[in-house]
């Protein structure tokens, strides 16, 4: 489901289930990795990759569709990854290799910068067109990684962006072909990696402090 290799100063979390939902074994085993990298000694960095044409499609609904009574529960655990990611003692590199949508987009924003794939797949906040709100996490989340023009459209007008498009709106930081995608992740997190990662975690969690009050706060509002 997830592979977790340490490649000098740069861990690499890939994940490896499909499209990469979240389901509840999903998060586990993602919360497993994290422990690992945040116990590790420095200097170290975090870059998290998908496989295939999927980085992650977010929330598992099959799942949802048959545990709707955990509905608060589940994305209680959804919003924790996301505030982990952000609280991190690490610097963090999302190597987005493929479709990024919903929880998937919103999990690439998570990190401190984000490499996407020039050739195929989109980033997606699809939400207004599957008839469904953004938690107040989301929200906070969303608008506090984008520029408010960015967070408008992507939220209201559900855009497929393609990695330049993207890097345009300020959605990524680089775009690269598919097969430097996870290379240009890695040097890009090797670079960060000397950073003092406790020093990492309290600026994220200065500068993000209101996003992580809603994000460990009710998951439905």
């Amino acid at each position: 489901m997830i592979e977790l290799k340490r490649d000098g100063d740069v861990f690499v979390l890939r994940y490896d289930n499909g499209e990469n939902r979240f389901s509840p074994d999903f998060l586990d085993a993602v919360d497993g990795a994290l422990d690992e990298v945040a116990a590790a000694a420095a200097p170290r960095a975090l870059v998290t990759a998908g496989t295939g044409k999927f980085y992650s499609n977010g929330l598992d609904l099959d799942w949802l569709s048959a545990n709707g009574d955990r509905m608060a529960e589940y994305l209680g655990r959804v919003h924790a990854l996301f505030a982990r990611l952000l609280e991190l003692p690490v610097p963090t590199v999302a190597a987005v290799n493929g479709h990024a949508f919903a929880g998937g987009g919103m999990l690439a924003l998570a990190h401190d910068f984000a490499v996407m794939r020039t050739d195929r797949g989109y980033f997606c906040l699809p939400e207004v067109d599957l008839g469904m709100n953004f938690t107040p996490g989301m929200f906070a989340l969303i608008q506090s990684r984008l520029s408010p023009a960015a967070a408008h459209e992507a939220m209201i007008s559900g855009r497929r962006y393609t990695a330049e498009e993207a890097r345009a709106a300020g959605i990524v930081h680089r775009t690269a072909p598919e097969a430097e995608v996870l290379p240009a992740a890695v040097e890009l997190a090797a670079s960060l990696a000397g950073k003092d990662g406790a020093t990492v975690g309290r600026i994220r969690t200065g500068m993000y402090a209101p996003a992580l009050a809603a994000l460990r706060g009710p998951a439905l509002g």
